[in-house]
């Protein structure tokens, strides 16, 4: 990892900074790494599964990304067209 870092810090002028943050993510990811396995060994896969997605949450999709904003755009706002584009949002694939 640290060749890599260093690599990269060579073709895109990475600031120690970046390094550093990525090393302490790496560092993170191998002791939850480490955690996730204990926990699937005493408490089984769905324990471990479970802990997993609430340390490392995956990013929203687009869909759910439109669903948000437009639920924040008409909180409090009374309008007959609003559940029609939300179904039409939610019937959206979630890529």
């Amino acid at each position: 990892m640290v060749e890599q870092w260093s690599y990269e810090k060579l073709l895109e002028d990475l600031s120690d900074h970046v390094v550093l943050a990525r090393a302490a993510q790496w560092g993170a990811d191998q002791e939850l790494a480490a955690c996730l396995a204990d926990v699937h060994a005493t408490y089984g896969k769905g324990i471990a599964d479970w802990l997993r997605s609430m340390r490392r949450p995956k990013p929203l999709s687009l869909k759910e990304q439109a669903i948000e904003d437009w639920d924040r755009l008409v909180v409090g706002k009374l309008c007959t067209d609003e559940t029609c584009i939300r179904k039409a949002l939610e019937a959206l694939p979630n890529d």
